[in-house]
């Protein structure tokens, strides 16, 4: 026993201790990306769908695009045929995979078929954030602007509630935005894709004014002016937005002034 607890000392003193910077190097390093399997995208224009359409083309890889041009219905209807028991937008196919929910696509595809593309390096004061702006775009930003817009539609406010509401979430979108050209910091990133339909949303719903936001515009701006946007455009909403819902009459007084 003893000479084995020797054994294991003299291994320990000859290991040379790894920072946590060169671990996470070597791990970055070993990411290999996978040979990516056929992608189908089921989109219905204007819709979240239109997600997954601008990160191929941010990525340059390819993909098929199903839907009926300014026929929801029957864009609906080619998601159904799939026989899943979810049936939204986007869905996607990935070789034998049927997939739902936008951004965990997008990590997927990332992830597995691009590792290192349209993120921050792991190691980066931006990493985390990017993390969490690609998730606050579903899970605080638009679920809050689609519980008002559907609180408001029907019962138009008076005053602001007090608890989170539309106004407050993207006020916080706001704010990172005036430190930051994007919501993955210096450079865009995936989570950009995802924050754009929740804003886009939310000034296009009458939900917030856009002149209040004027960080956000800009971003709107730099980002709608990438050439893989404007891909996306002519491929996925050639003819505008069909079925827009309406913008809500009336929102609550504003903090802002």
């Amino acid at each position: 026993m003893f000479a084995a607890g020797l054994g294991l000392a003299l291994l320990g003193a000859c290991v040379t201790p790894v920072t946590e910077t060169e671990a996470v190097e070597t791990m970055t390093e070993a990411q290999v990306a996978m040979p990516m399997p056929p992608l189908t995208i089921y989109h219905l224009e204007g819709r979240r769908s239109e997600r997954i359409v601008w990160l191929m083309e941010e990525l340059e890889m390819p993909y098929e695009l199903e839907y009926v041009r300014g026929d929801l219905g029957a864009s609906m209807a080619k998601v159904r045929a799939l026989g899943h028991e979810m049936p939204m937008v986007p869905t996607v196919t990935l070789g034998d995979e049927i997939l739902v929910e936008s951004g965990a696509i997008i990590e997927t595809i990332i992830n597995r078929y691009a590792p290192g593309e349209l993120t921050p390096p792991i190691a980066s004061p931006d990493y985390a954030k990017h993390l969490m702006w690609l998730h606050y775009a579903e899970g605080s930003l638009a679920a809050r602007l689609f519980s008002d817009y559907r609180a408001w539609m029907a019962n138009p406010p008076k005053q602001r509630s007090p608890l989170v509401d539309s106004e407050a979430v993207v006020q916080y979108s706001e704010n990172y935005l005036e430190a930051h050209d994007y919501f993955g910091g210096a450079e865009f990133s995936s989570a950009d894709i995802m924050m754009w339909f929740p804003l886009n949303v939310a000034t296009k719903l009458n939900l917030v004014d856009e002149a209040q936001f004027p960080k956000i515009a800009a971003w709107k701006t730099r980002v709608e002016a990438r050439p893989a946007y404007q891909r996306m455009l002519e491929k996925a909403r050639p003819d505008g937005i069909p079925g827009m819902l309406t913008p809500v009459p009336q929102r609550p007084p504003s903090e802002r002034g």
